[in-house]
Order: C-alpha cells, then structure tokens, then sequence
C-alpha cells in the first residue's frame, strides 16, 4: 500500500501492519498520509470484511515521531498557530482533521477492525489503537496516553472513544499524569478486549472468524454501534429495524440459514 504500511489480503481478511519498525512504527508525516489512504481504500473495497491493525517488528506504534516535536519547539512562542501549520479546528475530513482522521477512519471503517498490539502502544499510537472495534494486546504491553508529557492534549480522536470505554475518574488521573500501564491494567480499565501471548494469531483467528458470517450483517452491525452513541434510544430502536428490514430476506441472509440448517460453510457473496 506504501513505504508505511502492508496490506495483505485473504478470505475476506484484510492484514494490515505499520512497517515503519525502525523508528518502532512512529507517526511521521508520511505515516498519517498512509493510515488514511488505507483506511479509505478498504473502505471501498467490497470484499474485505473484516481488518486486522498490528505494527511490526518491535512494537504497534511509539506514537508521534520525536522530529515532530522539535518542530514544535521551534515553532513555540506566545499564542497563536505556529507559522506554516493549519488550525487543528480546520476540518478536513468531514467531522475530523487530518490527524483524527488516521483514527477516525479505522473508527468509521465499515467492517470491524481488530487491533493487535504489543512492545508499546504510546500517545497517537494509543490512539490508534482505540480506532479498532476490538483490541488484543500482548499482557507486557506499555501504553498511555501520552501527551501531557509534551504539554499537550489527546487531540487525534482518542477523546470520544476513550470517555465510552473507561471510567471518568481512571481517564483523568491517565490523562493528567500521561503515567504507562500495562496491557493488562488496560484490560481492567475499558481499553483492551482481551490479552494474549501471540495478539496478531489471535487476532487473525478471530477475523476469519467474523469473516465467515453474513457480510451484510456485519457491516449493519457496525453501522448501528458506532451510531448508538449519538441516538435517542426511539432512534436506536427504529434504526436497527430498519437496518433488519433490508437483511431479512436478502441473499446472503438466506445462505446463513440454509448453511445453518445443513450444518455446512456459507458462501456468502460480496459487493451488497
């Protein structure tokens, strides 16, 4: 796909990795260019149904690139954008920026994304982790949310995903503190589904797994929890019916029940 990124493809399972190991998989300029292209291009893409996210070599992502940072300092001052950089507040790509985006894209994919995270997953690379649906996570992994440690705020998405998935007062005290916890604390505090000892081998079972189901379930699935957030529950209530509507009888709902009745592998059609 780029220098940045792997994309992979089989059964229906898109394998995507951050191939940036020698810098532990940083978020550079190129490296937010390449998450959302990704992310765009299996958006469109209507035979991947389920993606894993993962980073290779020694870690998922160490967050934002340390030359960044040395940008900012050069560009430091009283008030005001540093010269040369866009408003954050711009928006670029519908409700987000371009930096929320390389989250929000993973977010707003509309087939679910499992991440597979170990070595570290810090600041925006923390946050990226939090754009997938479900996240595995080596017990040893380091994380945090980071950004107070430059005097800054979690600004790439991260902040309504994390409020939906954590207690208040723990998001706070991580926050403030931009302290590193462990895959395992984070598995106490909201933000991992599950640890293991081999994430991506996991994470790769349990994507063939939901690959194997009735894509436009899946997809209808997906568009109803990441819309619950925002809707009345009469509006949640009258959008999964209508989405059931335009399941029920549709051909790939009738091969989940023939092949469940025969007691054989569905072969579902791609493309809805």
């Amino acid at each position: 796909m780029s220098e940045r990124i792997s994309v992979t493809k089989a059964n229906g399972v898109a394998d995507v990795k951050l191939v940036r190991s020698d810098k532990m998989n940083a978020l550079d300029d190129t490296m937010f260019s390449a998450l959302i292209e990704t992310s765009e291009a299996l958006a469109k893409d209507p035979e991947v149904r389920c993606v894993i996210l993962s980073g290779e070599g020694r870690a998922f992502c160490a967050g934002l690139d340390m030359g960044n940072f040395g940008k900012m300092a050069d560009g430091g001052g009283s008030g005001g954008t540093p010269s040369g950089r866009q408003p954050l507040a711009e928006r670029t790509h519908g409700i987000a920026n371009r930096a929320q985006q390389a989250v929000w894209g993973w977010r707003t994919l509309p087939v679910p994304v499992i991440a597979a995270a170990h070595g570290v997953a810090l600041g925006g690379g923390f946050q990226l982790l939090l754009g997938s649906d479900i996240r595995i996570a080596h017990p040893d992994t380091k994380m945090s949310i980071m950004e107070i440690k430059w005097g800054l705020v979690p600004d790439m998405a991260g902040t309504p995903i994390m409020k939906a998935l954590c207690r208040d007062d723990r998001l706070r005290e991580l926050t403030y503190t931009g302290r590193i916890f462990s895959g395992a604390q984070a598995v106490d505090y909201g933000f991992v589904t599950e640890l293991s000892d081999n994430p991506h081998a996991d994470a790769l079972a349990l994507a063939e797994t939901i690959a194997g189901k009735n894509p436009d379930a899946i997809r209808a699935d997906k568009k109803i929890f990441n819309q619950l957030q925002d809707m009345t529950d009469a509006e949640a209530l009258l959008l999964e019916s209508v989405l059931q509507d335009e399941i029920i009888g549709s051909p790939n709902q009738i091969e989940a029940v023939k092949s469940e009745l025969g007691k054989r592998t569905p072969v579902f059609t791609d493309g809805r």
